[in-house]
């Protein structure tokens, strides 16, 4: 049976994107508001309860509106914003990061999609704590880079508007919103030192989180490879490599759209210092990607339908 889908933000950059996705799905039936409408309070509660699934791609006051908007027991939500990433009653929408969070997400009526920099993060670290390999009590630094596509309209403009800026590291204040959803999903008893940058790409990005593991105790680097590679066997969206040959990792200004999550462990040749690294798109993986993802797995279809992988 085709379920309707209204995305409410259907404008912006991520909305945008997972239209792309949903194009041509015969599965679902877009529902759809004028221009005019898109701000009127009465269509878009109309909106939101005529359909079965509702994908919020709004600023967190907004999305937070836009649940209050729902008087039925129905519809179901996927919030894209930070509003909602570590509320109670509300699944959070990695289905890879930890065992039954596939389930979760497929029987929940509200999933909140995980921010970008945080499904590299937890890829890399919450399976390794899970399992006993990494301490929740260690004092984690991220470093991290984005294409500036994740900073919205403003910073798109910014970068139109600025030729000469090419790279811009913020949240120099330590506060920055995607440190709850991390310290919560790993189970970390202090928040991460985060280190975000935007460099000039659209889109693309490297989480890098580097350690002394001989500081640590007696694990190495290659544990925490076949630890890795073992646990995400077998899917089609999340892959992992080691060093190898490996000597450099890029994002290029024009990178196509794609919607898969690249692990890499590289360790020195005794394995005692270690970089764990992510690269993803942080329009896909890292939010629209996953938005489509999460709509495939509560809808009971193919988790990948619609995916560029």
């Amino acid at each position: 049976m085709t379920k309707t889908v209204f995305i409410d933000g259907a404008v912006g950059t991520t909305g945008l994107e997972i239209a792309d996705r949903l194009f041509g799905r015969e599965e679902f039936a877009m529902v759809r508001l004028p221009d005019e409408k898109r701000k009127d309070l009465a269509a878009r509660r109309e909106a939101i309860n005529d359909s079965d699934f509702v994908i919020l791609c709004l600023p967190d006051d907004a999305a937070r509106e836009a649940v209050a908007l729902v008087d039925n027991d129905r519809t179901r939500i996927i919030d894209a914003s930070t509003a909602h990433r570590t509320a109670e009653g509300w699944a959070y929408g990695f289905a890879e990061f930890r065992d039954g969070q596939r389930d979760a997400i497929a029987a929940a009526r509200f999933v909140s999609n995980p921010g970008c920099y945080p499904t590299g993060f937890l890829a890399l670290i919450a399976p390794l704590i899970a399992r006993g390999l990494l301490p929740a009590d260690w004092p984690y630094v991220m470093n991290a880079v984005s294409g500036y596509s994740g900073g919205g309209k403003a910073l798109i403009e910014r970068f139109a508007q600025e030729p000469d800026l090419g790279f811009r590291s913020y949240g120099l204040n330590f506060d920055h919103k995607h440190l709850p959803e991390m310290k919560t999903y790993a189970g970390l008893s202090h928040d991460v030192i985060f280190a975000p940058s935007v460099i000039r790409a659209f889109r693309g990005m490297l989480v890098d989180v580097p350690f002394h593991l001989g500081a640590m105790g007696s694990v190495r680097a290659e544990q925490l490879l076949a630890e890795l590679s073992s646990f995400y066997a077998g899917s089609k969206i999340v892959s992992v490599q080691g060093r190898g040959d490996l000597t450099e990792l890029l994002i290029s200004e024009n990178d196509a759209p794609t919607d898969r999550l690249e692990l890499f462990v590289c360790g020195n040749a005794e394995g005692y210092h270690a970089r764990l690294i992510a690269r993803l798109d942080n329009l896909g993986k890292g939010a629209s990607g996953a938005a489509v993802q999460n709509l495939n797995i509560m809808a009971g279809l193919d988790e990948t339908a619609g995916l560029q992988l």
